[in-house]
């Protein structure tokens, strides 16, 4: 089962931590700005400008280069009501789409059982990086989990051939079904078949790829260098997902910050340009966003958690420009000191699953959300 170019194909990077949307997308033009950052702030020189009002913080170059070629939409005030600014219980809410329980499914893992409800293809789904964000974990869905894909692979340890075929012999008759066995059992039981599968599979695609795009060396950039060496192998894959941060910035902020977006940035512009050198940039979108926002007052030398955040859409096929509206800094605007979200997430993600893999949403994010005319 192979992709053509006309698949739809999803790129999910999660800014881990709770990105400074005040920070990131700047009212420069606004004194309550440097009002309330009297330490952690950009100068007014310092921001590169996107209009007369807002720009983008100091590091994010490569990602204004791509906005100014049409190729980046940004979702201002998202969130949800009632944010409890706690790392754990948003990202939960924002990988469920469940704000008012706790969700058992992932929203990309219902997503890829849609792609395919047959499992016909083990690679549908792939993390890159360490674990299976709950975004993606959905029982009987199967998803890869790649750390590194120069070393992905099964019992790779073992150099001599004879001796690593007894083992994974006996890895799989371990995972083999057993007479009355128990719901977790079988679980563990489909994902070690599934992870001997997809090891097999995976294993090529650094043999076919071939670039001349340098990808700058931090952890996003190898990620995202995998993710493309992936998608030109023409897997099936159709949802990739990584992550990098931590952008839990209470302290620290004016040397973390910066350095985090400068790697995001730079990974994000040599992915595209590694795309676009192969012709197979038209199919693929790019979605960035993190669980909260900060505080609008920082706090000395970081931020706290706090509410509405920014996202972003990436692609050839995203109609750039900005969307929604950047929420009120005025003090008796603000909820607990922090911006208010004045746009759900699940209309972000109504957007990805209606529009661009034509699917229903409802049963994806759980109810009927606004959508953005983010797709061209």
């Amino acid at each position: 089962m192979t992709s053509t170019k006309k698949d739809p194909v999803l790129v999910v990077l999660q800014l881990t931590g709770g990105n400074d949307y005040f920070n990131t997308i700047i009212p420069y033009n606004d004194s309550l700005y440097y009002d309330n950052r009297p330490y952690v702030k950009y100068e007014r020189d310092q921001i590169i400008p996107i209009d007369n009002e807002l720009g983008f913080m100091p590091t994010m170059g490569p990602v204004k280069d791509l906005y100014d070629q049409g190729k980046v939409a940004i979702i201002h005030g998202i969130g949800y009501p009632n944010s409890p600014r706690s790392h754990f219980r948003s990202m939960d809410i924002w990988h469920t789409c469940e704000p008012d329980k706790v969700g058992t499914e992932g929203w990309a893992g219902r997503m890829a059982r849609e792609l395919d409800p047959n499992k016909e293809n083990v690679l549908t789904a792939i993390n890159f990086g360490h674990g299976l964000p709950r975004a993606l974990a959905v029982p009987g869905v199967p998803v890869a989990a790649i750390a590194d894909l120069g070393t992905y692979g099964l019992l790779t340890g073992i150099s001599d051939q004879s001796q690593r075929s007894l083992a994974l012999d006996l890895f799989s008759r371990m995972y083999s079904p057993t007479v009355g066995g128990s719901m977790v059992g079988d679980y563990l039981r489909s994902t070690g078949t599934d992870a001997m599968k997809g090891a097999d599979i995976v294993k090529i695609a650094p043999e076919k790829y071939s670039s001349t795009v340098e990808y700058p060396n931090s952890p996003i950039a190898t990620h995202l260098r995998d993710i493309a060496q992936v998608y030109l192998a023409d897997l099936g894959t159709r949802i990739f997902y990584t992550q990098h941060g931590s952008f839990d910035t209470h302290a620290g902020e004016a040397a973390a910050h910066p350095k985090l977006w400068e790697e995001v940035s730079q990974g994000i512009a040599a992915f595209f340009q590694d795309l676009n050198e192969h012709g197979r940039g038209d199919n693929v979108i790019m979605y960035l966003f993190s669980e909260f926002g900060r505080r609008v007052h920082d706090n000395g030398s970081g931020t706290d958690h706090g509410a509405a955040g920014v996202s972003f859409f990436i692609g050839d096929p995203i109609k750039g420009g900005m969307y929604g509206e950047y929420p009120s800094r005025k003090p008796e605007h603000l909820e607990q000191g922090d911006l208010v979200p004045n746009y759900d997430f699940r209309g972000a993600y109504s957007t990805i699953v209606e529009d661009w893999f034509k699917m229903d949403a409802k049963p994806i994010v759980n109810g009927n959300f606004q959508k953005l005319p983010v797709l061209k």
